[in-house]
């Protein structure tokens, strides 16, 4: 388009809202669980500590995925969408050799038409997990 262009039409007004649950952990820092603009909802890295504040940092690889997908679950709820709204997750794993172990949970949790997904080998994630999980959905 040319520098002095005015594009005409409506103006677009974005509704941004901070989404939060006490059936996930509470942030560990300076954000928020998630946020929705719009009909987005964007959360944060869930990672495998429980509500209760219990962190699962030895479990298991399966063990800490569950959790970490038990808290994307919660926050998904909390800002008015779900499991199956989910149009693209990221999974930030310290050993990529896991992955078809938390592939295997994953799953479970995405049956039928699953979302697009990356999954990223990482030095390292906050308080010594194994696993991070983000996720985009759609809240219509």
């Amino acid at each position: 388009m040319p520098p002095n262009f005015i594009r005409k039409g409506r103006a677009r007004t974005h509704v941004r809202q901070t989404v939060s649950t006490e059936n996930a952990p509470a942030a560990v820092g300076a954000y928020s669980q998630g946020i929705t603009s719009d009909e987005l909802l964007f959360t944060a890295g869930q990672i495998p500590l429980t509500p209760e504040g219990d962190l699962l940092d030895g479990a298991d690889i399966d063990v800490q995925t569950e959790q970490a997908l038990e808290n994307l679950e919660a926050v998904l709820e909390a800002g008015d969408a779900g499991i199956e709204s989910v149009l693209k997750v990221t999974v930030y794993m310290t050993d990529i050799g896991d992955f078809d172990t938390m592939n295997a949970v994953y799953e479970s949790f995405f049956e039928g038409d699953p979302p697009a997904r990356s999954a990223v080998g990482v030095a390292e994630l906050p308080k010594g997990v194994d696993i991070e999980i983000e996720a985009i959905a759609t809240t219509t």
